[in-house]
């Protein structure tokens, strides 16, 4: 009765008809596996898309004409003279040029180098060998005699790696002998084919394939990484933008607070000199004087100093890049925005913060982590087989025909190898068990902070709205203050220093209704930034899009 394994003859069947059929299998497997870890193709960063998904956004974003701007700078940008630009334009630019995120774009080309290292173990390998080997014996001792001994070995062989856990080799070699002895050639050709295959550590695909799973997901980390940059630059484009405009409107009101501050010291000494004011009066009127071109100084340096940090964020082509001078085409305007419950924005933030998601990459990682150190507990278990034919004869020809005959080679065995103690592989698995739940952790960690992050912007967007209402009363009724204070001065009920305050608190009022309206625009943009929508929201395409689940 037959066994439960092939026989010795069914073994030579193999050996000698289905040696074709495993390449082809071999090759088969190999680039289906290879295809299988093939990395999907990723955007570059900067790719206008046209206005957000309606289903990944809530409603409240920002009108068509604002995106449209962003689409109105694909123009060519004037490498000289001064700067015009929209918020639009100075997004695309900063994308395009600015330092520090070419750097940041080099980050998931470094670990997909690394992907391609991890692929390349089971890249097959063609080798070959040549060597020639003549030795020539001359001695006087009758038993030995003279001789003359001449070999050539050939040799062409394939190996390759399976992320099964098999190593397989296919080979074929030719040994050409001549002596003196026997002065015919004779040639040796064998064809052979060996394969290993691990039971235990190491084999399985899960656990073959997890280096290579890891530097996947180190490759989309680095991808989310760099969508994080990029929000955080976008939104130090728009801050900055803001603030120059800011400031260049402050420094308007300065000018018109100074040409006012004059206008009442002329008036100041025209009723000094009629006698109807005593000349202490002038003291405060110049004391005004003095401190609104205290405040336009600074306002002039506070612009200068914003210019320069909004060049470096847009770093435009060009030379004297710290010489050029910007126009600012969009004035702080407060949009009609209407938020979504606090709610929607942090379910938007739940599934698009950049560093949530790597987080839960770093959970994923911790998995293959687990497959990776649980094998290494194992003991070594590897079963082999090698299968040979070999021709001999006279000619290299026939040798090789020869291999059809009924000369074969089958060595099958077992390896075994078991570590009584394995500290090092039991100590790696508990220790991935122990990072594992860590990173569960910090994921519900990070999830509370992005919670504490939308919800307190959220507020202080609310809290900014309000405030331009508020503001802009205040301001009309310091205009009012001021109107009353004046005329009450030119009737000679009223002194210079009241009017110098009230004019005082006109000043700070214009400023404030100014500064609150930029405060709401940078507030929006924070709360977009915080939720990680800001780049959908401007129509910027970058990679990391895409929700992690696991």
């Amino acid at each position: 009765m037959k066994g439960p394994g092939p026989s010795i003859m069914e073994l030579k069947k193999i050996s000698k008809h289905h040696t074709k059929q495993f390449m082809i299998l071999f090759f088969g497997v190999f680039w289906l596996f290879a295809g299988s870890c093939a990395a999907p193709q990723q955007r570059e960063i900067g790719e206008y898309i046209g206005p957000p998904k309606p289903a990944v956004l809530a409603p409240e974003m920002e009108s068509p004409e604002g995106i449209a701007k962003i689409a109105e700078t694909q123009k060519t940008v004037i490498t000289k003279g001064p700067l015009e630009i929209t918020t639009g334009d100075a997004i695309l630019m900063a994308l395009e040029n600015n330092r520090a995120l070419r750097i940041e774009k080099l980050s998931p080309e470094i670990y997909r180098a690394g992907e391609e290292k991890e692929r390349a173990l089971f890249d097959p390998v063609l080798t070959g060998t040549y060597s020639r080997f003549r030795n020539k014996t001359d001695t006087d001792l009758p038993a030995i005699g003279d001789s003359l001994e001449k070999e050539v070995d050939t040799g062409l062989g394939l190996s390759g790696r399976i992320p099964t856990g098999t190593d397989v080799a296919l080979g074929i070699s030719t040994e050409e002998t001549w002596s003196d002895v026997s002065p015919d050639d004779l040639y040796e050709s064998r064809l052979g084919l060996s394969v290993t295959q691990a039971l235990l550590r190491g084999g399985g695909i899960k656990y073959n394939l997890a280096r290579l799973r890891q530097a996947r997901l180190d490759t989309r980390a680095s991808q989310y990484e760099l969508r994080g940059f990029a929000e955080t630059l976008v939104a130090q484009v728009e801050e900055t933008y803001w603030d120059y405009a800011l400031t260049g409107r402050q420094i308007e009101i300065f000018q018109e607070s100074l040409k006012l501050a004059e206008k009442q010291r002329s008036e100041t000494e025209e009723m000094i000199t009629i006698g109807s004011l005593a000349e202490s009066e002038i003291t405060a009127a110049e004391a005004e004087i003095a401190l609104r071109r205290e405040g336009l100084i600074n306002a002039r340096s506070t612009l200068e100093k914003t210019r320069l940090q909004l060049l470096r964020l847009l770093n435009p082509p060009g030379e004297n890049l710290w010489c050029r001078t910007l126009v600012i085409l969009d004035q702080p305007v407060a949009p009609d925005v209407i938020l979504d419950d606090v709610e929607d924005h942090v379910g938007v933030a739940m599934r698009m913060r950049p560093d949530l998601n790597q987080a839960r990459l770093q959970v994923l990682r911790g998995d293959l982590e687990i497959v990776t150190t649980k094998n290494g507990v194992l003991p070594k278990l590897d079963f082999f087989i090698n299968l040979g034919k070999t021709g001999y004869a006279s000619s290299f020809n026939s040798a090789i025909n020869d291999i059809n005959g009924d000369s074969y080679d089958i060595l099958a065995g077992i390896n075994l190898a078991y570590p009584f103690l394995n500290r090092d592989a039991k100590a790696s698995y508990r220790q991935s068990l122990i990072s594992r739940k860590q990173a569960d952790e910090s994921v519900e960690n990070m999830a509370q902070l992005v919670q504490v992050d939308v919800r307190s912007a959220y507020i202080e967007v609310n809290r900014t709205r309000e405030q331009i209402a508020a503001t802009t009363a205040t301001r009309a009724l310091q205009e009012e203050k001021t109107r009353i204070e004046m005329e009450k001065f030119r009737v000679g009920k009223s002194t210079t220093l009241l009017v110098a305050q009230a004019q005082r608190d006109l000043l700070a009022s214009r400023i404030a209704e100014t500064e609150v309206t930029a405060n709401y625009l940078k507030s929006l943009v924070e709360l977009y930034r915080l939720e990680g929508s800001l780049l959908e929201r401007r129509g910027i395409e970058a990679p990391g899009h895409e929700t992690v689940s696991f």
